[in-house]
């Protein structure tokens, strides 16, 4: 039996466990330790051998320290009402255009997003923000709850991004050029929601009212409440890319620098500490569940071949890369419907990466193509967050907007879905677009 069949059988095993509901990280280890034991004859000996180091080998791992430090910083903004500031802040200056509530929401979204680095924390967080606001202005149930949970996902695409670390770490590529990369391709997605919501507004007046003007007194107000928090982001990224301080240095800083904005600006107390440090050890201790996971289930793969001979296969089949990109775009948009976004590139990039990495993109160097598609696979991945069925953002949104239909909010994001999909074509066709920063700054 061929490398890609056995695979296939493992990745089979896998699907089966997901549909019944088997947590993602526990269903990964179990194919994995399933596929290794046939693969080495039902002989124990070798799955326990491989067993001795794996726990160890990839926690050791240094560079995942800055997993925890960002999920802490992210936590410390949640708990400190840094979420309110950056919504007042950008309600301030667009409240008062039809819709502009509604893109304040998604402008907030992205600042959250740059001290947070997750999607369901994003979504959560502004949704308790906004949700209370677009209700009192009189926005509808689709449009209100559709931008939230569209907007969530600008927690993973602007960076620190927690998915991209990940990236970085399967691949040795630099974290530093990778979050450089996310930036542009993230301030796309925040336009190109803004835009969606114009196009509602104007199609339906009554779905996005303008809210009253502000006096320009308290919109200087609300720039300098914020200003901090923009700072904090701005010497995470250029600290990392500039060399004075790698990733785990710069997520600390940034932790501390929110940590003590949230006491001094959003009034955080004992309780606000411990509930932040007890919110970061669950979601690391779901991420490196899930990390161990992965690694059991791609040991086995390794050693059945199948990324080895998919990726010889491919490149002998003569198909167009951009036939090749554009399937496996679509396997992750196959997979958005099953599982996380973590899961998947957990899952699929020691596959895809070798695949990707043998063909040539618009004459790309090897780092170019590299950081081009971690960026796409992050904009697809985001995708599954939106998505029926599984759509974690919109089923956290709904929950919060408890007199919103489940159909009204799934509805409400489809427009934001068209927007994803044409930026998405567009960084397909202009890989410029995601490694102008890089090449322009060069560490």
């Amino acid at each position: 039996m061929s490398g890609i069949a056995v695979g296939g059988l493992i990745f089979a095993a896998l699907m089966v466990l997901l549909v019944i509901r088997v947590p993602i990280g526990i269903a990964m280890f179990m194919a994995g330790s399933g596929g290794y034991l046939a693969l080495s004859g039902f002989d124990s000996t070798p799955l326990l051998a491989s067993l001795k180091n794996l726990a160890y080998a990839r926690l050791s791992n240094y560079d995942l320290v800055v997993i925890p430090l960002f999920l802490l910083m992210g936590q410390f903004a949640t708990h400190g009402g840094l979420s309110r500031s950056l919504f007042r802040f950008v309600s301030a200056f667009m409240g008062h255009k039809r819709g502009g509530i509604a893109m304040a929401s998604i402008g907030a979204c992205a600042g959250f997003g740059a001290i947070c680095g997750s999607s369901l924390a994003t979504a959560a967080t502004m949704g308790q923000v906004a949700l209370p606001e677009l209700k009192r202005h009189g926005y509808s149930g689709a449009l209100a709850t559709g931008a939230l949970a569209a907007g969530g996902t600008l927690g993973i695409m602007i960076p620190p991004s927690v998915p991209l670390v990940i990236y970085a770490i399967l691949t040795q590529e630099s974290i530093g050029k990778l979050f450089m990369a996310a930036v542009i391709p993230g301030l796309i997605a925040m336009v190109g929601y803004m835009v969606v919501i114009q196009i509602i507004v104007r199609l339906n007046p009554a779905a996005g009212p303008a809210g009253a003007p502000v006096p320009w007194p308290e919109r200087i107000k609300a720039m300098l409440e914020v200003l901090p928090v923009l700072l904090v982001f701005v010497v995470v990224i250029v600290g990392i890319y500039g060399g004075w301080a790698n990733p785990t240095e710069a997520a600390a800083i940034g932790a501390a620098a929110c940590g003590v904005l949230a006491v001094l600006r959003g009034g955080m107390r004992i309780k606000g500490i411990v509930d932040s440090a007890l919110g970061t050890a669950s979601a690391t201790a779901m991420i490196f569940l899930v990390l161990l996971g992965a690694d059991m289930l791609n040991t086995a793969l390794a050693l059945s071949q199948m990324p080895a001979e998919l990726a010889a296969w491919v490149q002998s089949s003569g198909a167009p890369p951009l036939l090749v990109m554009t399937a496996i775009l679509l396997v992750y948009l196959f997979l958005g419907c099953v599982m996380d976004s973590l899961a998947m590139i957990l899952l699929t990039i020691p596959i895809f990466y070798p695949v990707v990495m043998g063909l040539d993109f618009w004459g790309l160097s090897p780092v170019d193509k590299s950081i081009w598609f971690g960026i796409l696979a992050l904009m697809v991945v985001e995708i599954g967050l939106v998505h029926p069925p599984v759509g974690m953002n919109v089923y956290i949104i709904n929950r919060l907007a408890k007199d919103v239909p489940l159909s009204e909010t799934f509805k409400g994001v489809m427009p934001f879905l068209a927007s994803d999909l044409i930026r998405i074509v567009v960084l397909l066709f202009f890989p410029a677009l995601s490694l102008f920063l890089v090449n322009a700054f060069p560490s």
